[in-house]
């Protein structure tokens, strides 16, 4: 919606500023005087008293469009929509040319969700300014006229070329009405009419992949590399067509290309480096190319994509790499509880008790309700010849547990190891007795 402020020459137009003639300069400086009495009212929002200024004016003088504008505006911040309706209709219809009146009146509208009276009224400003034809097409959209819109979209785009803004409305008429081949059809002939435009390119792979036409999306993709041999965002979509055909060493170049590309995202980075860290998973062999990629997104990668890639390294059981990339996963996400028990099992895989006791420790802090923590506090306490403290632990953590048969058993265990520890052999083999039965259930 295209807003103005209103210069003073403008009230002048309205014959609100003459000179005194006879008897009528008494009512003329009484009119003036109750006018900017009114501007000056709205200038402090006392709109109550501006709109009884104006009221006063229009008993003076009916003639001046102005007078009923200023009234309207007025109303809409008294929330008196329907006086504000029928001040501003009022405008329009003593000056059916201005502008500011019509888009005043359109923005009441489309404020109140008056769709048809916006409709009527915005199809009067779109003489004025081409902006307004966007506010048109929206409208269209907002009230399901979709051929109306993208009509409106296609004479817009031919005009002023195209607008990320406009082909986000068009999308969404696209999908409301499912017309996907429109769609492709659309960008297909963006394609043919400017073959050097990247964007066009780009987003007919998608849609492309979208509707699951892979092999013509992978052909789109190749062209524009013809095209833009130096393209770097064709690679977000070349690498995942030559992973899906086996092709690893294209992949390989495509992905590394995506890493160090300074015009992608790092979202976008990151869901290409996940891909591969799944790709290697099943292809070991491409190991050090996965630790180069990591190595250039050093300081880049988010909590889901260092998990992925811990995983990975759990999988060939790496547990010290997997601890320190499970490490920085968690400080990335500092409370995913799922991160920070394979933290915790790794210190104590490792042997790294004090760590294990120490973070097993915070955590029930943090997490009191949690069983593996006491658990973990527990062994690591027991490991540490603190039997003790490991009972104390490990009992606080029983009555946590509910249903979990196996972990029970594994605190049975644990208080049967610290009463060892401690000559208390009763007690040990009554613990011991217990995770057996549990175990053999």
């Amino acid at each position: 919606m295209v807003i103005a402020i209103l210069p003073m020459h403008f009230y002048g137009q309205e014959n609100l500023s003459k000179p005194p003639d006879d008897d009528l300069g008494e009512a003329e400086d009484k009119f003036q005087e109750l006018f900017f009495e009114a501007l000056k009212q709205k200038g402090i929002e006392n709109y109550d008293k501006a709109a009884e200024a104006l009221l006063q004016c229009i008993e003076i003088d009916k003639k001046p469009a102005v007078l009923y504008f200023e009234l309207g505006k007025s109303y809409i911040k008294l929330k008196n929509f329907g006086a504000a309706e029928d001040a501003l209709k009022t405008a329009v219809s003593k000056a059916p040319d201005n502008e500011w009146y019509l888009d005043e009146l359109y923005g009441y509208y489309i404020s109140q969700k008056e769709l048809n009276k916006a409709l009527k009224t915005v199809k009067q400003l779109v003489k004025y300014h081409p902006d307004y034809k966007e506010d048109l097409a929206n409208l269209y959209v907002k009230m399901k006229k979709y051929d109306e819109a993208l009509e409106l979209l296609d004479e817009l785009d031919a005009s002023f070329g195209i607008s990320v803004a406009r082909d986000r409305l068009r999308n969404g008429v696209y999908k409301a009405t499912g017309r996907a081949k429109d769609q492709i059809e659309n960008l297909e002939s963006r394609v043919d009419k400017n073959p050097k435009n990247e964007a066009n390119y780009l987003g007919l792979i998608y849609r492309y992949s979208e509707q699951n036409e892979k092999e013509k999306a992978f052909e789109t993709a190749k062209e524009l590399l013809k095209v833009k041999p130096n393209s770097q965002l064709v690679h977000l979509a070349l690498y995942k067509f030559y992973l899906d055909k086996n092709n690893a060493e294209e992949a390989i170049k495509s992905m590394k290309i995506v890493v160090q590309s300074d015009a992608i995202k790092p979202n976008a980075k990151l869901k290409v480096l996940s891909d591969f860290v799944n790709f290697v998973k099943l292809n070991p062999k491409y190991d050090t190319d996965l630790i180069e990629a990591t190595t250039l997104l050093d300081g880049q990668t988010d909590a889901k994509t260092l998990s992925d890639l811990a995983d990975y390294y759990l999988h060939k059981n790496d547990k010290v790499k997997a601890l320190e990339t499970f490490q920085k996963a968690l400080k990335a996400d500092s409370d995913n509880f799922t991160l920070l028990k394979h933290v915790l099992l790794l210190h104590l895989d490792l042997k790294q008790y004090d760590a294990a006791q120490v973070k097993s420790d915070a955590a029930i802090l943090k997490y009191p309700a949690q069983p593996l923590c006491y658990l973990i506090n527990g062994t690591a306490l027991n490991a540490l010849q603190n039997p003790k403290k490991a009972i104390s632990s490990l009992e606080s953590g029983l009555d946590w547990v509910i249903e979990n048969p196996a972990m029970e058993a594994d605190f049975y265990l644990q208080l049967a190891k610290a009463n060892t520890l401690l000559n208390n052999t009763v007690k040990a083999k009554t613990f011991t007795d217990k995770a057996n039965t549990l175990k053999n259930k």
